[in-house]
């Protein structure tokens, strides 16, 4: 028994070694609490005492009596599910191509995922002009068959689809690639078809990651400001997302 107990206190010891000591500790999880308190509690905080300062009645008065912001409510409801779809169809076929294939531009591929998050978004609404506005690329095809991207509702689509493009892709790439193509071909050895897989053995494993990434792209496509507001002229009534009408509102822009 001695000589069990010798063996196993540098164990124990060499344990507690690897532990931080508690002012590191203590003073990480201080700095991590103080950094989302400034970063976010506090911002969220002020947002809904502002908005709630003269009552909810106000509140909701303002919100649904001006017809600007009921449209821009509208075509923010619009907007954000149709890119989330897109995204959505989007993220789970290059997720499956990257993490089950190996092929000629799957690096190439991979970077563009990544792209929205390197350019401004500024700079993607500006490249959406340039491609099809009057000026643009393709831009007098579009006026000789009546077709309008920007200044209207198509653009807001794209450029909110744009700069939500990386959020389900990434969000499903590592959980495709942790859980690997085994059942998949054990399916595939059993005779079901494609639907059969990817709704019963493909869809449960990914449907938390996929969720995840839903939520992120949706709160990122509601609350897009910098790429809507260069392709959408910001036209009040018209154009105008709830990001948008907000800026206008607490400016005093009408």
């Amino acid at each position: 028994m001695q000589g069990e107990t010798r063996l196993q206190a540098p164990t124990q010891t060499g344990r507690r070694a690897q532990h931080d000591p508690p002012l590191v500790r203590y003073g990480l999880i201080f700095l991590a609490i103080g950094a989302i308190t400034i970063l976010i509690i506090i911002p969220i905080v002020n947002v809904f005492y502002q908005a709630f300062a003269e009552g909810i009645e106000t509140y909701f008065k303002n919100l649904f009596s001006d017809p600007d912001t009921r449209h821009a409510i509208l075509l923010t409801l619009t907007v954000a599910p149709v890119a989330v779809v897109l995204n959505i169809l989007f993220g789970i076929g290059a997720a499956w191509a990257i993490s089950r294939f190996r092929f000629p531009g799957r690096t190439l591929l991979t970077t563009l995922i990544d792209l929205p998050f390197a350019v401004s978004p500024v700079v993607a609404g500006l490249m959406f002009v340039l491609l099809f506005g009057l000026q643009g690329y393709f831009g007098e095809w579009l006026r000789e068959h009546g077709y309008k991207v920007i200044f209207a509702t198509p653009g807001l689509i794209l450029a909110t689809t744009f700069v939500t493009l990386p959020f389900v892709a990434r969000e499903l790439i590592p959980v495709m690639e942790a859980i690997g193509a085994d059942e998949e071909i054990a399916g595939v050895s059993l005779g079901a078809n494609g639907w059969q897989i990817f709704w019963r053995i493909t869809l449960p494993n990914i449907k938390w990651g996929l969720l995840y990434g839903v939520i992120l792209c949706n709160a990122r496509a509601m609350g897009e400001f910098g790429a809507v507001y260069v392709v959408s002229g910001h036209i009040a009534g018209q154009t105008d997302t709830m990001p948008l009408r907000v800026e206008k509102t607490v400016s005093g822009i009408q």
